[in-house]
This record gives C-alpha cells, structure tokens and sequence, in this order.
C-alpha cells in the first residue's frame, strides 16, 4: 500500500475480508484516503483471491475511481480551457430558459475536457427594477447548473449594452433608471463631436459625478460588484467562481466606443474620438490650460467613422497627430482611459477582497490601420500606440496594481484574412502583446514548466456551429493540445494556477510613472511552426483550425 500522498495509482486500496450473516465470504474495498461518499465495493471473496492476476485487476478499478495518470512534467504546460456562454443565457426579463438543452451542452463540453465557462452578468438585467433593487435568482440558478456539471466560472461584470457591436445578437440595455437620466442630461453617454450619443456604456466623464439618485457611476458599480459576492458567497466558497472579468466600456472593453455599427460605422473605418460630451470637454479645457494652452480646443479635423487616415487633417501624413497639439490631446484621452479602468479596478479589488479568484479587463484588438504609421483605429478608441510608443504596456502596468489578468481578443487572426485596404496587422498586434504580458506561447515544454505561458484560453462561443460534429472533434483536440496532451485536470495546484484569496491592490501608480512603460520593446521573433502557423485555411472555424495546429507541436 502506497503512503499518503502518494500519486501512484497502484494498491491504493485498503482491502477486508469479512463474513455476513449468511455465511457470504466478501472483500471490502475503499480508497487508503476515504473520499467522501465513496464508502468502498464489495465483491464475492471467491472471485478476489489475492494473486498477482487480481492484484492488477485491483489497480485496475482504482485507476478508473481515482481518475488518469498525469505526466507531471508536461502537466505544467497545462493551459485551463473556458467557452462563452451565449450573450441571452440569462433573457432581458431576467429569465434563464432553455435549461436542460444547456444542461446537455454544458455535460458535452465538460466531456471534452473543458474547464470552465464565460458568464455574462448584464447589469441591465440584474438591476433593472431601480437603484440598488437586485434580482440575481435567475443567475443563481444558471451559476447552480455549471456547478451540477463540474465547469468553473468566469464572470463577467458586464456594465454595458448588448447591441451594437460586432457579434451582438441580443438587445440588452443599461438599466432604464439610468437611461432616464438622459432624457434630461444626454450628456452622461459618450458623445462625437456631431453630437450623436452612444447609450452603450456610461461616459468616463460621469465617474466621479453623483447623478443617479445620488450615487456615481463608480459606485454604482462598486455596488453592484459587491451585492454579486454577498448574492454568491456559497459559490465563492466552493471555489466555482474563479474570475471576475469587470467591464470597462464598450463590449467590456478598456476603450472609448470610437466605432459603433449603431452610427453606421462599417470595416475599416478609423472611427471617431468620443469625447464631446460636456464633462470630457470641461476636463479638457482644464488640462490644456494648466499646461499652459488655455486656447487649445478638441480636435476638429478627426474625420468621420468611415474615413480612411489620409482623408483627414488629424491622422495624414504630417497630421495634427504629430503635433504638440495633437501629442498633448492623445496623451490626454488616454490617460483618462487608463484613470478610468484603475479606479474601477480598485473598486473591484475591495468588493472581492479575499475571495479566490483572479480580476481580469478586456482589451479590444483593434488590427486595422495597425500597419499605417497613424493606427488611426487604435488611437480613436484610446490606444495611444504608435511605432515609438507602446500604448499597452501602461495598461498591463496598471493592472498589475490589481493583480488583474489582461484578457486580449483577436489572438486567432491572420494578416492575409484582411483586405490590403485596411492596412491591418493581427499578428503584429499579438506580437506586441506577446510583449506586453511577457508571453510567447512557443509550444509545451517537455521537461516542466515553460518559462511563459498563457494563463488560459476562452472561445466565443457555445453555439449549435460549435457543436457540429466535425467542428466539435476539432474543438476536442484542441482542447486536448491546450492541455499539453494531459487530460482534464480539475485541480489547478497540480499545473500551478492554484488561486489564492485577492490580495489589496497596491499603492497607486503615478501616471507618470504607468506612462514610462511606453517606451518600445524589441517584438519576440515570430516562430511559423508555434505562434500561429498559416496555411490558406479558411471559413467559419479557419482562424480555430489554424490557432489548434499551431499547438499540435511540440518543441
């Protein structure tokens, strides 16, 4: 019998022959560590005398209790697999319908060694009834059955209108409180300088402004952050819920809603800066004037959403954006992103404090005029990043302050899937994040652990194309490559993701000290074998079946 703590899976067992009442010869069989419910099998004596034969069929049987045997040392290139549940698991009125077809769902993705799921919690529906009136029953009820099929949680805080964006297939506003608010002051949206207002996510500008029964934008999600831990402390508890995702604008996302479809934006226009509602404008006449410009205005030669760069004053050839002017604005706007996310974040930090699990923010893969020497796209949404300024880096830095993860979209595109038109640059864009997370996921490592790895993987989304068979066998072996041929592990110790409880967030970082991780670095070398292998494969799944080949080796 092997000590405890042992991981071999031979003569586990502890074995006692014993006689009932009517004179049966039986064998009792239980694990060495009693696991709980499993209180041992019991077979006829006469059919387990204990020869070398029906030692191995012993083993055997403990094999299949006590799960698969691991190699240890590619075991910790386990990369932990999750798939997005659809946007309307939970409908507007606040309903979870449709429960057993996602029960059978759910049971085939945890078949396939699937790790978890993605949860939209929509702010729109949970507090839909009035200010600080929380309705999380039909949630609870959805976060009872991932649990029932042996799937984590990841949740997203999700602050914003469904509807409108790439992908959006529901409608799903903001509360109506709060769009109340703007019959009276359209001004708490996100504005172009036509004035056209975005109800997708509230401006950055009303954080700190007490205009919704009293409370700010940022306690109001403060607020509702902490009411989803105390609604879903069991769970908590019980390890299911692993990262809570907080939305930060737009689909989500750290960035300005600079290309709405609402508006009648189309690939690839540059998109439009959106900062013309009265609070961003007053902020900004405030700053040029304490940097000695009370003259500066905001940029009036931006373009419009479908634009190409070189049809506008702002983002042509020697444009405005290479001026002091310009500089000074793009450094301004997004600063405030930045500010934005931190103090949300913060929040976040307090209202999970102690819990186990990992904060993340999403950051939008803006790829189009990624190859011009503008990045138009970027720089609209935010994203002050050119050739001789990185405008991630500060973001990782800043979420560092949080211990929050840095979730990335865009990681299965190719620069050839785009048209010549749109100067994008996918994989170049991923390069450069490989930087900024200190990643460069090159194949597993044979010996232990890489010395970088991707702290998971999550697929949009669970849907009926998905579980077609042949895009579902190749989303199995996927999932099987992610895991570096391991099978599904549920303890996240054994591949160190083990999530201890949210430590405070650091001391604030100085923005002049976030804006020092500007400064360029070197991209990794891009390996054609490992970091996304091209081979002309297109279609619905191209972008998956390519990223699943990439992994299909080892080095």
């Amino acid at each position: 019998m092997s000590p405890p703590g042992s991981r071999s899976h031979m003569a586990l067992f502890c074995m006692q022959r014993w006689q009932n009442d009517k004179g049966q010869k039986r064998v009792c069989l239980y694990p060495y560590a009693p696991i709980k419910g499993q209180l041992g099998n019991c077979f006829e004596a006469s059919q387990f005398p204990l020869s070398q034969a029906n030692l191995v069929v012993l083993s055997l049987i403990q094999s299949k209790m006590q799960g698969p045997t691991y190699d240890e040392k590619l075991l910790q290139n386990y990369v932990p697999v999750f798939v997005m549940l659809p946007l309307d698991v939970v409908t507007l009125d606040n309903v979870f319908p449709n429960q057993d077809t996602l029960e059978q769902q759910l049971k085939k993705l945890r078949a396939a060694g699937v790790d978890g799921v993605m949860v939209d919690v929509w702010w729109g529906i949970v507090e839909a009834k009035g200010p600080l009136q929380y309705d999380w029953s039909a949630y609870r009820s959805l976060f009872k059955l991932i649990q029932q099929c042996d799937l984590k949680i990841q949740a997203i805080m999700s602050f914003h209108q469904c509807g409108g964006n790439v992908g959006d297939a529901v409608y799903i506003p903001i509360p109506q409180w709060v769009r109340d608010v703007a019959k009276t002051n359209p001004d708490i949206f996100y504005t172009n300088r036509e004035g056209n207002r975005n109800p997708e996510y509230l401006t950055l500008g009303v954080d700190r402004q007490p205009l919704f029964s009293g409370r700010t934008a940022i306690q109001i999600y403060s607020d509702f952050m902490k009411s989803f831990r105390e609604s879903m402390s069991d769970y908590f508890e019980a390890g299911q819920i692993i990262d809570i995702e907080v939305g930060l604008g737009a689909a989500g996302e750290l960035r300005y809603p600079s290309y709405p479809e609402t508006q009648g934006w189309v690939f690839p226009g540059i998109g439009e800066f959106q900062c013309f509602d009265k609070y961003l404008i007053a902020d900004f006449k405030e700053a040029a004037t304490n940097a000695g410009h009370p003259e500066w205005e905001l940029p009036d030669d931006g373009g419009q959403y479908n634009d190409t760069p070189d049809r506008t004053g702002f983002f042509k050839s020697n444009g405005t954006y290479l001026t002091e002017k310009g500089k000074f604005f793009l450094t301004w706007y997004s600063n405030k992103l930045l500010i934005h996310g931190d103090e949300i974040l913060e929040e976040a930090n307090k209202a999970f404090l102690g819990c186990k699990v990992k904060l993340a923010a999403k950051v939008s893969g803006i790829h189009w005029w990624y190859k011009d020497d503008n990045h138009a796209a970027e720089l609209t949404a935010g994203y002050y990043n050119l050739k001789d300024r990185d405008g991630y880096r500060p973001i990782a830095r800043m979420l560092s302050r949080h211990n929050a993860i840095l979730n990335f979209t865009c990681l299965e595109m190719r620069d050839w899937e785009q048209p010549a038109i749109a100067k994008s640059g996918p994989q170049e864009l991923v390069q450069q994040f490989y930087i900024t997370s200190l990643l460069t996921p090159n194949g597993a490592n044979r010996n232990g652990p890489p010395k970088l790895r991707m702290f998971g993987v999550t697929i949009l989304r669970l849907s009926d194309e998905l579980l077609q068979e042949y895009n579902f066998k190749l989303f199995e072996s996927f999932v099987k490559k992610m895991h570096a041929d391991q099978e599904y592990c549920p303890d996240p110790s054994r591949y160190d993701h083990e999530i201890g409880p949210l430590e405070p967030s650091k001391p604030k970082i100085p923005i002049e000290v976030l804006l020092e991780a500007t400064k360029p670095i070197e991209p990794f070398p891009w390996d054609k074998e490992t970091d996304m292998k091209v081979d002309g494969v297109a279609g619905l799944v191209g972008g998956l079946i390519n990223f699943i080949k990439s992994v299909l080796f080892f080095k």
